[in-house]
């Protein structure tokens, strides 16, 4: 009886809670492409295409003119989406990362108020989706043609058909017979298209096939008056076009110094059927520029236009079928009476470049890849036909979502719901923010886009380049297609200096700490070849005793401290792995990236964090941030291993010197990271000066790296520590 008394109240208390939520709370449905740039949709003014499906959703509802990307690359607009956080709280900082799927989502807390969840077409972030009652996606990038779906079981079955047609049908089938049509429901619906390589679908061919689409004025950008990075991109349709992949061109390659060899792997998985109709489209036209190339007929800037004619076709191409998907999906809605109650988003992972600055990817900050649409329909509070200037960004369609579900909004959300500009016709409330920021950090990887970061107002956007340490300043009002970085000009250096502030207070107000970011300076020669010698070295040291980790006077062991480290530490099997320039940031990506290889040492030797003085004069509480990740890595994948924790070692001339006082508040934290167990914290800094505080040159020749009598002072002071720990 009792036992029946407690499931009654259990019940009751249950119902209750369920009727606190609101009977009418809307479904959504969010549509979501990959790549597809506002300048290629017609709500947003688009002159070479028209997306009449996807503009519909603009006339019944909303187009946000300032919409943009926190991170303009495919893996980590999706973890922000997710997660409502920049890519340096939810972790997904690049392609290639992991995502951590034991995090907070919005799925999962649409779960928790009664939604059902669902999740079809592009994923890319390398783990399992979690929160959804129903997935099925594509692997990694996924195929246009004939794509292979990941199930829900793990097994992956491969549909014959085109990707946009098929994520769209899975979609709709899901909606009529997959739900429960008791719960409101979110459905995600995620296409490939218009990704890279923009294989069109047969429908769609010979769309524009005899119309020359108008060039972007910047299709010859000389990069000139911006950051020198800007001339090392390897996005360029002039240098980077590849033969099979992007111009669709037969191999063999026969003019490899103008193409790239790249093949067409969507070709290689085509039907018979497929590859005649795609051949029919192709190849007349491909035949001819062939024979005009070998003929010696067209000049750099006629193949730069043939290029630009041959991507921007098959770009848009992909696009109209997206198109067709919206209005599939608006139509079944209609048609089955959900349209009332279903909100319904279009947008895409990041922007794109359509031949502007001559590229073709996203990446930069610059506006082409910075913006992402946003289109909204949502019936009864948005009344068609707004057009909305409020600064939005990606992060925050998580806290939106949460809002309109009746979901509590957890706090280590950093997006802002969007419920209360949606709810006065587009307008920002005073609060609202004035400017957006932004952080890229593929470095060394496809397409050479360097690390930078920065923020957008409504009119003028910094950008900062680590690397280079350069800013750049676009004035958007006077110069929309941001040629000419006006940072170093006088009339502006109360604006430069105005954005500089407000760049310092966003990343202290996202909490972005560089010092624990993980980072590579692979884009380096010097650095990428000695990080490969590290990770050759440390899989061929199991034996090693002891590893040093740090930066260039770690590093110097192997020069002007040559002859201790013979002398104290060869006998004992040690490893070397510092490299110069290293902060903290670098010997994190480092430690995570192979460094460590097969080794475990009895001990490990940390000595980092003079660079992040020495470079940026970083915040000591931001580096001994960075010190005390690195520690945490070597005490998951070290274990066994004891750490020496150096005090960073004194620099400068004197005392008073700026930055070795900050090298001293960097060891007044980190010396409360001893545990007196695995981690032992060792000042020597006192064997490195004179009486009177100064550092004498024949021991730091620069007051900063050691000489050999330096090393010496450095192995002495730390023998007995050593012995202590059994070494």
């Amino acid at each position: 009886m009792k036992k029946l008394l407690v499931l009654a109240t259990f019940l009751m208390l249950l119902g209750s809670y369920r009727t606190a939520w609101p009977a009418d709370r809307p479904n959504i449905l969010f549509i979501f492409s990959d790549d597809h740039a506002c300048q290629a949709i017609g709500a947003y003014g688009s002159k070479i295409n028209k997306t009449p499906n996807i503009d519909r959703i603009a006339k019944e509802g909303a187009v946000f003119r300032h919409s943009f990307c926190a991170n303009s690359i495919c893996g980590p607009s999706r973890a922000c989406i997710l997660t409502g956080k920049h890519s340096h709280k939810n972790g997904f900082l690049r392609n290639g990362n992991r995502f951590d799927s034991s995090q907070m989502t919005f799925p999962k807390l649409l779960q928790q108020v009664g939604y059902q969840t669902a999740i079809i077409g592009k994923w890319h972030l390398s783990s399992d989706p979690v929160g959804f009652d129903y997935w099925e996606i594509l692997p990694g990038q996924g195929s246009y043609y004939n794509p292979d779906f990941i199930q829900m079981d793990g097994s992956r079955k491969r549909f014959e058909g085109y990707c946009t047609d098929l994520i769209t049908d899975k979609a709709i089938d899901w909606l009529q017979e997959g739900r429960d049509a008791d719960k409101p429901f979110m459905l995600m619906c995620q296409h490939k298209a218009p990704h890279r390589n923009w294989a069109p679908p047969p429908r769609y061919l010979t769309l524009f096939q005899d119309q020359e689409i108008p060039e972007p004025a910047t299709l010859r950008d000389d990069y000139s008056g911006r950051s020198k990075l800007l001339k090392e991109n390897e996005m360029s349709l002039a240098r980077h076009f590849s033969w099979g992949h992007d111009m669709k061109l037969k191999e063999p390659n026969l003019f490899p110094d103008r193409f790239p060899s790249l093949g067409n792997g969507e070709y290689r998985r085509m039907t018979a059927e497929q590859k005649a109709a795609w051949d029919a489209a192709y190849e007349p036209e491909n035949q001819a520029f062939i024979e005009a190339m070998k003929a010696g007929k067209l000049t750099d800037d006629d193949i730069l236009k043939f290029k630009y004619q041959r991507y921007i076709k098959d770009y848009l191409r992909c696009v109209q079928a997206v198109d067709d998907s919206v209005g599939r999906l608006l139509n079944w809605l209609e048609d089955n009476g959900l349209a009332d109650n279903t909100i319904v988003i279009y947008s895409s992972d990041q922007g794109f470049y359509l031949g502007e600055h001559g590229w073709y990817d996203k990446r930069w900050m610059f506006e082409e890849s910075l913006k992402m649409p946003f289109l909204i329909r949502w019936p009864g509070v948005l009344t068609g036909g707004i057009e909305s200037d409020a600064l939005i960004q990606n992060i925050d369609y998580a806290p939106t979502f949460l809002e309109i579900a009746g979901a509590e909004i957890p706090e280590e959300i950093q997006g802002r719901s969007l419920v209360p500009v949606l709810k006065n016709n587009g307008q920002a409330p005073a609060d609202w923010r004035d400017a957006i920021y932004y952080a890229y950090y593929e470095n060394a990887a496809v397409h050479n886009v360097p690390v930078h970061d920065g923020v957008r107002t409504d009119r003028y956007k910094l950008m900062y380049f680590p690397r280079t340490r350069e800013w750049n300043l676009f004035d958007l009002e006077r110069d929309p297609q941001e040629l000419n970085s006006v940072h170093d000009e006088p009339s502006y250096a109360e604006i430069l200096a105005g954005l500089q502030k407000r760049y310092r207070d966003l990343r202290k107000f996202y909490e972005v700490n560089t010092a624990t970011i993980p980072a590579t300076r692979g884009d380096e020669p010097g650095w990428r070849q000695r990080n490969q010698l590290l990770i050759e070295r440390a899989q061929q040291a199991a034996d090693a005793q002891i590893a040093f980790i740090g930066d260039s006077i770690t590093q110097g062991w192997e020069g002007a401290g040559k002859k201790v480290w013979e002398e104290f530490y060869a006998p004992r099997q040690a490893i070397n792995l510092g490299i110069g320039g290293d902060r903290t940031e670098h010997v994190i990506w480092r430690l995570t990236h192979g460094n460590l290889g097969r080794i475990q040492p009895k001990v490990a030797v940390l000595m980092i964090g003079t660079n992040n003085t020495g470079h940026l004069l970083q915040d000591p509480q931001e580096v001994a941030q960075g010190v005390r990740k690195i520690l945490d890595i070597l005490r998951e994948k070290l274990p066994d291993t004891h750490i020496v924790l150096h005090a960073v070692f004194p620099r400068g001339p004197h005392e008073m010197d700026l930055m070795r006082l900050n090298n001293v508040a960097i060891n007044q934290i980190i010396r409360r990271y001893a545990d007196d167990e695995f981690i032992h914290y060792v000042d020597i800094n006192d064997h490195f000066l004179e009486p009177d505080g100064t550092i004498s040159r024949s021991v730091m020749h620069d007051l900063l790296h050691l000489t050999e009598a330096g090393y010496r002072r450095w192995a002495n002071a730390l023998e007995p520590t050593l012995k202590e720990l059994g070494l």
